[in-house]
């Protein structure tokens, strides 16, 4: 078993480092450096000094720090596009995802230190704003968002923001307009900002907005399966339509894709009563009836 064990791990070495290769060769086709490969995996090999780690290399399933850039340093080095440095407009777009995450994984000032070298930036402007958001006051938050689209009227994550501080303030009908400002605007389409919008748009309660509702929560359904919150959504907005039996679907679809197939087979069968036999609801229905979890028989 044990000999086992490590020819598997060798395995995955081996693959780790072809991904490494492979990621050298993908920048160079488009024109980027692979220095920050190098930078990466050398804080990774000082973290792992730091730590006082006795690591066997034999035991683990990537190549240890050093040896990654010993394989990638001559490689990173040849290439023309070495000291190449990225479009502004992708270093911008690089920094404002950077704020985002660290503001919701870091807390409240993670932003001001991930930016201090640049306070007045619009990264550390939208970090500000969404940190204010999250841990400070609604009013606050809406006039630095306010700010923000009108320095940037076109980016539709500010718009998103807008409407996120908007739902905090219990002002839906406030916000759909806000999230479909943001949809509109949104070149890539992303099913998470329709979803959104489709969240708002049931908050307010009106009939004709809920159905809309349900439009849009399957737009972005449509682009993102395993958006588990987006399927409690539409359950709730099928009950208000009193279409119980897609409710009941929607929420079988909900419980699959978290991996609790039971309460989903639950769910599909009593879905399935409601829906017509051989619709694609009851189809759909019969799917997750008959799923079999990987490694049951």
């Amino acid at each position: 078993a044990e000999m086992a064990r490590r020819g598997l791990l060798g395995y995955q070495r081996t693959e780790e480092a072809t991904a490494d290769r492979s990621a050298i060769t993908y920048l160079e086709a488009t024109g980027q450096s692979a220095k920050g490969m190098l930078t990466t995996f050398g804080r990774f090999a000082s973290a792992l000094s730091l730590s006082g780690a006795n690591v066997d290399p034999y035991q683990i399933s990537h190549p240890m720090p050093r040896e990654r850039i010993a394989n990638l340093e001559t490689l990173a080095k040849k290439s023309r596009f070495y000291d190449a440095r990225d479009p502004q407009s992708m270093q911008l777009r690089h920094d404002m995802m950077r704020a985002k995450i660290a503001v919701y994984t870091q807390g409240q000032a993670a932003a001001s230190r991930l930016f201090r070298k640049d306070p007045r930036g619009l990264p550390m402007l939208y970090g500000d704003a969404m940190a204010t958001y999250l841990y400070g006051n609604p009013r606050s938050a809406l006039q630095k968002v306010e700010a923000l689209i009108k320095a940037n009227p076109k980016n539709p994550y500010f718009h998103e923001l807008r409407g996120d501080v908007l739902i905090k303030a219990n002002k839906p009908a406030e916000a759909a307009q806000a999230y479909a400002a943001a949809v509109k605007l949104d070149p890539a389409k992303s099913g998470i900002l329709q979803v959104a919008y489709g969240q708002a748009l049931l908050a307010t309660a009106k009939p004709d907005a809920v159905r809309k509702a349900v439009s849009e929560i399957r737009k972005g359904l449509d682009r993102d399966r395993e958006n588990i919150s987006a399927y409690r959504y539409l359950a709730q907005a099928y009950g208000q339509l009193g279409e119980i039996g897609e409710a009941e679907l929607a929420t079988a679809e909900g419980y699959f894709y978290s991996g609790v197939y039971h309460d989903a087979k639950v769910f599909a069968a009593r879905a399935q009563t409601k829906l017509k036999r051989g619709s694609p609801g009851w189809v759909r229905a019969q799917d997750i009836i008959n799923y079999k979890a990987p490694g049951k028989k």
